[in-house]
Order: C-alpha cells, then structure tokens, then sequence
C-alpha cells in the first residue's frame, strides 16, 4: 500500500510486539554475526570486522588464497556468512559471461585508471540487464548458486564510475535479502530458493546518478530508504514474508546513505542520514524520533553509532560531522545533543570507519585521511595525504588493531589502529577497487572492478 506524503502508517498492536522481539534477539545473537560479515559494513554497522585478523602484507603473489573474475559489474560489498559469499551483479543481457572458475594469480590487470570520480558524467543503459545475487563457496571462490532477481531495461542510467549493483545484501545466516531498488527486493534461504520478492515502483534520482542505499536488519525487521526525486519514505518489511510493517514518508532530495539501526534506552531506532535532515524512527513503530539538520548536498555515506552517540557525515560543496546524543527527542539542530561538530575534509563517498573511540573517514573522494577521537571531537591525524592512494571511493575496514585503506588504484595501505599515522604496508593489486573490503576470520576480501579477491593464507 502506497502512502501520501501526509498520511501515517497504522501498526497493528502484534506487529509492534513482534519488530520490538526481533530487534532485541537480533542484538542478543551478534556475538554469532562478530564471527561473519552480513551487511555491507559488517557486524556493528561500524566497518569493524571484530573477530577477524587478515593478512597485512599481500600480492598477486603472496597471500593470495583466490582470486575470481565476476561476471558483471557492481560496486557493492560482498556479504559474507560461514562459507557462502553473496555479491550484488547486474549484467547485460547477451554479454559473454567469463567463467566462474578461480583465476590464476598472474591473469590480466583490470581496465581503466585510478580516477578520483565525481562530475556529472553519466552512463545510459545500453539494453536489458540481469539483476543478479551471486553465491560463491568462501573456500574456493566457485559459484554456488546464481538468482536473477530481475531481468529488465533500466528506467535510467547511473554515475560513470558505477552501476546498477552499488547497494550490497544483508542476510542473518538463515535468509538473505536482495535489494535492487527499483528492481525490486528480493528474499532467498541460503539454498537461492527465492521465499518473496517486492515491487516499490521506480526511482527518479538526482542527475540520473543512480541508486545505492543498501538495506538494513534488525532481528525480523527489514528496513529500506526510498529517498529520490519524487515522493519519498523509508519502510519497514517482516523479513519473513515480505509483509510492509509501516511507511514513514519523507521531504528529501536524492540521498545514498545506508539506514542505521541503534538500539538505546529500551528503544530501537533506524537512523537516516540526508541532506535537509538526519532523522532517526522508532524501529517498531515507523514514529519519527529526532531530526537535525547540518549535513550536505548528495549525502552518500552511512552514519555510524556507539552506545550514547550517533555520528553523521557528509562531505559535498561542504564538510560536515556531527556528533549527536541519542535519548533526545524533537527537533535536535543546533541544540545541546549535539555533543560537538567538524567542518572540514570530510569525505563525498566513503563512509566513516569507527573503531573504539577512533572515527577515520577520507577527505572527498580522495586519499585525505583523518581520525577524530569520538569521545570528545579532538582531531587526531589532519587530513594527512595516504601518497600511495589515487582515488577513494571505498570505506575503511577495522580489524585485529589495523585500518585497511583501499584505493581506486588499487593500493590497499595498512596503518596501525592508533592516535598517529603509523603504515603499516603498501600493498598494490592489478585491479581497482571502489566497493569496501570486508574481513571475516583470517580472510580479507576486495571486490575490484572485475575480480574478486580472498587474501589471506593459502
């Protein structure tokens, strides 16, 4: 059922009850989701992978456990629980598909430069493509299953440095869940069975740039961002069936930023970061919470949370950081549950990484790193030049005390987690990466532009 813009979604008393359940068992087991990485940044929402410590030194030569060539394109992080890797690919419908099977450590670079992106460069579809969920086996890269969710001509085209798969699945270890945004939500066990799928209309974006909000989870609650240039919400689904819990609609411009689910005081919220406002909603009910202004145009990166404080980042024509008090209510901007703000080299792309007290996030889209200790605002590392990397679009990834840093050039650069810049290795991969690593036990996996990698232990 589609909403107006003034209307409020009405929640059946058992449907409250049941999200309120999901959200605290969906808390209570993430000791079991520490040890994978189910959404696109991990675990906590936070891109630290806790109980993972991959290799720090890597090549096409050593440490290289598989390499595989993907059959589409995409930009979205690879999913990954126990031995089953699940990636988001859209290919054109007649294009040769190369084959599944490892790559050899020595096969050809991927095309294209290290570019640092942006503009208003954008590509038109050339024809029907597939929507695809991929299943790889962790152990050997071999596709396991592959699910078209939908086979169509896109309504529109996207930014030149993506395409039609930017928005990375989410699954919980029993089901796993495919968003293609105007292409649909899908769900599917761990077998490719399809259990449902979704239709919520089509977007219109800002510039055509494309779509890229990935979905998030919270026990049996399902939650998407519809925001674009026509009427926008965001909507709550049961992960089970696919039945609409509400739908909170919203005044906004195109927006990219992956929902945040934080539970505090009893209550869990879905936290939206946007350009008029960060708003936050009650998880069980669609009711907004809070709201402040202060971010930028074209906001793209994932707000992050510990247990007191959510932190909202945008960085195009302008910088903003805000570092906002949960347990408010209302209209927070420019309030006292702003614990404090920066105004400067924050990034267009890349969400932010925080580990512990640290928050690291890039400058625009380049290789600008800086940290800010979380507790108190104070800057660490000042926009310090990562020289080694030409280009960023992917978030920093936390794990076992390290940053991992991937460009566009496909330079991975390690750095120790602490108040100084300490590198740790330069590492330089033949193919690029835009989409953000993830790390899952002695694992480190990179999706570049036509491969992807498992680095780590042979």
């Amino acid at each position: 059922m589609v909403l107006s813009r003034m209307q409020t979604a009405r929640i059946p008393l058992c449907s409250l009850l049941l999200a309120t359940a999901a959200a605290t068992q969906s808390w209570a087991a993430s000791e079991t989701a520490d040890l994978n990485w189910p959404a696109w940044r991990g675990p906590r929402a936070n891109g630290v992978a806790p109980q993972a410590n991959p290799p720090v030194a890597f090549s096409e030569t050593n440490n290289l456990r598989w390499k595989v060539r993907l059959p589409g394109r995409g930009t979205s992080t690879p999913v990954i629980w126990e031995d089953q890797i699940f990636i988001q690919i859209a290919v054109p419908v007649g294009a040769a598909a190369p084959a599944s099977s490892p790559a050899a450590a020595s096969a050809a670079p991927a095309g294209g430069e290290g570019r640092q992106g942006g503009g208003l460069r954008t590509e038109k579809p050339g024809g029907p493509h597939q929507f695809v969920l991929l299943c790889l086996n962790r152990r050997t890269g071999q596709t396991a299953w592959r699910q078209v969710a939908r086979e169509t001509v896109p309504h529109e085209g996207h930014h030149g440095d993506h395409g039609f798969a930017s928005y990375s699945p989410v699954t919980d270890g029993r089901l796993v869940f495919s968003w293609f945004g105007s292409r649909g939500l899908h769900c599917y066990d761990l077998q490719g069975n399809r259990k449902w799928e979704k239709d919520l209309g089509r977007m219109q974006t800002r510039n055509s740039f494309g779509e890229g909000s990935s979905p998030a989870l919270a026990g049996g609650t399902l939650v998407v961002n519809w925001d674009h240039e026509g009427d926008d919400f965001v909507a709550a689904f049961d992960k089970e069936t696919g039945r609409e819990l509400w739908r909170q609609p919203r005044e906004e411009n195109t927006s990219w930023a992956t929902p945040l689910i934080v539970p505090h005081g009893g209550q869990t919220q879905v936290v939206v970061s946007a350009t008029t406002r960060v708003r936050s909603y009650d998880l069980a009910t669609g009711k907004l919470v809070w709201e402040c202004a202060g971010m930028t145009q074209n906001v793209i990166p994932s707000p992050v949370a510990d247990a007191d404080t959510v932190y909202a980042i945008s960085g195009f024509r302008g910088s903003a950081l805000l570092a906002i008090r949960l347990g408010r209510a209302g209209n927070l901007t420019d309030t006292d549950a702003i614990a404090w703000r920066l105004n400067r080299a924050t990034p267009y792309v890349p969400s932010p990484l925080l580990y512990g007290s640290r928050l690291y996030f890039f400058g625009g889209n380049n290789g600008l790193l800086s940290c800010v200790d979380s507790r108190a605002g104070k800057v660490l590392i000042d926009a310090v030049r990562i020289e080694a990397l030409q280009g960023v679009y992917a978030s920093p990834l936390g794990a076992a005390g390290r940053v991992y840093l991937a460009g566009r050039n496909g330079a991975v650069v390690v750095i120790r987690d602490s108040d100084a810049l300490e590198v740790l290795a330069t590492n330089r991969l033949d193919d690029k990466f835009d989409a953000s690593p993830a790390a899952v036990g002695s694992d480190l996996f990179l999706r570049g532009r036509e491969f992807l990698y498992c680095l780590g232990k042979p």
